[in-house]
């Protein structure tokens, strides 16, 4: 690879079928690691620690760097992805969402199926349709968090990616683990709800409101609950209010 010259467009990237659109990220991220790699041929290869170059690696330096990142990382996420109570198509969603495998218009742009200039947001706001565009920040979408957040009554959460919202919306009310679990099961319907939506407007040129799309919330919320606990007693009108009440949590 490196005679072939690993630099963009060199001739040791070459393939027998085109890249998926998370291939070509992982390719690009390769490319990014290897631009400023300079081979020696008389120089003997080694291993070296870089946070302690000085005193190489221990067991306690390895330690005192792992916690003290505090972002998130994918396995917490991931943790979070399978629910018992939600349907398993909906886990397999945010499971290709997180990892940025869904068809996007960003996505297909990519991998070529569209061209350049249709990746516009479906949702009319004129942004690139990204993943964390399509699910976070676009201002129909952004509405409807707000909506959800009001009718759980749980405060803004700050986040950067798509692992940071959902992490930190699942333990932004804090309390106990049936607590989590509810804004988990929430968490995957609002992205269930958004991303059926979106293929509505995309092929059925339908259009909800956020409000209505936050009645679909608490349809699939309610239903999910009552599938797996036949004993719950609550009505529709008492979860449309307060759903924190209805479980017990306030």
């Amino acid at each position: 690879m490196f005679a072939l010259r690993w630099g963009e467009g060199g001739e040791a990237w070459v393939w027998r079928r085109q890249l998926r659109a998370w291939e070509e990220e992982m390719l690009r991220e390769c490319q990014s690691l290897l631009l400023n790699i300079l081979l020696q041929a008389h120089s003997t290869d080694r291993w070296q620690w870089r946070p302690d170059p000085d005193t190489g690696y221990s067991v306690r330096g390895a330690y005192q760097l792992l916690t003290s990142h505090i972002s998130v990382t994918m396995d917490d996420a991931d943790n979070l992805i399978w629910h018992p109570q939600v349907p398993l198509k909906v886990s397999i969603l945010a499971w290709r969402l997180l990892r940025d495998r869904l068809p996007t218009k960003v996505n297909l742009v990519t991998r070529g199926v569209l061209s350049s200039t249709a990746h516009s947001c479906i949702f009319g706001c004129g942004e690139a349709e990204s993943a964390h565009h399509l699910f976070i920040s676009c201002s129909t979408v952004g509405s409807l968090w707000d909506l959800v957040r009001s009718w759980i009554g749980i405060p803004l959460v700050g986040f950067t990616t798509l692992r940071d919202h959902f992490v930190q919306f699942v333990s932004s009310a804090g309390g106990s683990r049936a607590r989590r679990s509810f804004l988990q099961l929430i968490w995957l319907a609002c992205v269930w709800v958004v991303w059926t939506e979106r293929n509505h407007r995309l092929f059925t040129g339908s259009a909800d409101t956020p409000h209505i799309l936050l009645d679909k919330i608490k349809f699939f919320s309610l239903r999910w609950l009552k599938t797996t606990s036949v004993t719950l007693s609550y009505n529709y009108h008492s979860w449309w209010s307060s759903p924190m009440i209805c479980l017990g949590f306030v």
